[in-house]
């Protein structure tokens, strides 16, 4: 989600979905879960290989990306990162034995590939915690928060489906983003 803010009218540029995982490569779409039914080694070397698998391919994604935009001429200010609110994740070992554990480990396995190609492509990486994403979009906005969530909320009408909740938080984390560097 690439979004602008040119005078208080909220615009998202690029919207898309990206998946970052290998095709064909058994488990690499739920790395965790596949390395639950493995030796320790073996799961740490499965789950370092597809990290960095993932890893490439958001780094050619998101230079697809930056490089669409300054085409058009944008100018990118920076990244946002929708974060877990959960505490660190533990050793391998320790989240294997946990489904709970599995699935906060692969979410913030894609949270990090991504995080990661930007910063190799020297854009600046923002994580807001979704449980504090209101907080901040209060302070970066003060008075004009409800006309930018409203603008936020009918989006999708211009847009079309899908604009689901994980789209408007997105676009919100953007705004607060560029709101921080203005």
């Amino acid at each position: 989600m690439a979004v602008a803010n040119n005078a208080g009218v909220v615009e998202v540029i690029e919207r898309r979905r990206i998946a970052i995982t290998t095709g064909g490569t058994p488990g690499a779409k739920q790395p965790y879960h596949f390395a639950e039914n493995l030796e320790l080694p073996d799961a740490e070397k499965f789950v370092g290989s597809c990290f960095a698998d993932s890893s490439c391919l958001a780094l050619a994604v998101v230079r697809e990306v930056l490089g669409k935009l300054r085409g058009c001429q944008y100018r990118v200010v920076g990244s946002a990162v929708l974060l877990a609110s959960g505490r660190p994740l533990p050793p391998l070992s320790k989240i294997l034995e946990s489904h709970a554990l599995i699935h906060a480990a692969e979410g913030q396995f894609f949270r990090e590939a991504f995080s990661k190609a930007c910063e190799a492509l020297h854009l600046s990486v923002t994580g807001f915690r979704e449980r504090d994403l209101d907080e901040c979009v209060q302070t970066a906005f003060g008075s004009r928060t409800i006309r930018i969530r409203q603008q936020i909320a009918t989006l999708g009408r211009s847009l079309g489906p899908p604009w689901t909740k994980d789209h408007k938080s997105a676009a919100l984390a953007g705004l607060v983003v560029l709101a921080r560097r203005a």
